[in-house]
């Protein structure tokens, strides 16, 4: 499992004393960031096949309090993952010192062209190297409606709001 360790320092710490919120997203963000860049989405590979990663929602789930003083350790698994990688679904837990889980976080994104600013797939050799990340017991094969499960539907949206 892919995993990343983090000092928690006082920028990281909000009005109450515990690790905000702002934290727990840069955490996140960071940890994703280093599997991704250490398998092939680079800055350059990104580049060179005109890609960026969108985040759909990230949903964080808060167990237990955690302050200063302790490293925490963040791990990164593949929930979901559609045919084409155009899609695809992490899973972050967040550990303390003594291994405790004490957050989670269930994210969503996609694949953009920068050029196109449409959602695509990615190159077939990128989707393998995503697919190599260690899978959730709960791992699925993402489609389209997927990424609506926690969205407005058009037939929800009031008629008024797009006059």
């Amino acid at each position: 499992m892919y995993t990343k360790e983090f000092e928690i320092r006082w920028s990281d710490i909000d009005a109450n004393r515990h690790l905000a919120n702002t934290a727990y997203i840069n955490f996140m963000s960071h940890t994703r960031m280093g599997f991704l860049m250490e398998n092939g989405f680079g800055q350059k590979d990104l580049a060179k096949h005109n890609l960026g990663p969108v985040v759909f929602y990230e949903h964080v789930y808060y167990f237990k309090e955690v302050f200063a003083g302790e490293p925490v350790k963040v791990s990164l698994q593949l929930k979901g993952l559609s045919e084409d990688g155009m899609y695809f679904e992490f899973v972050h837990n967040f550990y303390d010192s003594k291994g405790r889980n004490f957050a989670s976080c269930e994210m969503m994104g996609g694949w953009i062209d920068l050029k196109e600013r449409k959602l695509t797939g990615l190159p077939p050799e990128m989707v393998e190297n995503l697919d190599s990340l260690t899978h959730t017991d709960d791992f699925k094969v993402l489609t389209k409606e997927d990424t609506r499960k926690h969205g407005r539907k058009p037939q929800d949206i009031d008629p008024e709001l797009l006059t």
